[in-house]
């Protein structure tokens, strides 16, 4: 860990801290320590997709699905709307935060006209820099609430969303993309 930086325990988040829609990321993390598996989720990604070969990029696994291109450059959309909510939230800031269009995003992305290696960095110095500010949020940040698309979410509910998206996306390339 480096300097300045300082640990909580991060309690898991109680389903009223969320939308329902949600846990079916939530769910998919069990462990404890949140932090430990945002930071273990970084070396994972860039184990997948760091030796993938470029050709790869382009394959859908039916017609209208996204590419796995596209797919990392949603995980890193994720990444950084969670991130901002959570930066929004754990500030203070009580503006309830707007939705936003996966797919419109994704047709705006330009993501498979991009290398893994130049979707993979951006999407780990996202998460690097995600984790730099979790680690000094204090124990009232974590628990602070605020609206985002509507609903209730607290700060520690969308580290947890946010770890659990990218399980789910990640059980998803294993099942219909990399098979």
């Amino acid at each position: 860990m480096q300097t300045g930086m300082k640990t909580t325990t991060i309690a898991r988040p109680d389903p009223s801290e969320y939308n329902p829609y949600y846990e079916k990321y939530v769910s998919l993390v069990a462990e404890a320590d949140i932090i430990f598996v945002l930071e273990r989720q970084a070396e994972e990604l860039r184990g997948i997709f760091g030796s993938m070969v470029e050709e790869r990029g382009a394959y859908r696994y039916a017609e209208g699905k996204w590419t796995i291109k596209e797919v990392l450059s949603h995980l890193i959309d994720g990444e950084r709307i969670f991130a901002y909510r959570a930066l929004r939230i754990s500030r203070g800031d009580e503006t309830p935060i707007e939705g936003f269009e996966q797919d419109g995003y994704i047709e705006n992305s330009h993501a498979n006209e991009r290398s893994f290696d130049d979707l993979c960095s951006e999407l780990l110095e996202s998460r690097s820099a995600n984790l730099r500010m979790f680690h000094v949020i204090d124990d009232a940040g974590w628990k602070r609430m605020g609206t985002a698309s509507g609903s209730p979410v607290s700060v520690r509910a969308l580290a947890y969303i946010m770890a659990g998206h990218i399980r789910h996306h990640l059980a998803i390339l294993n099942e219909r993309y990399l098979a």
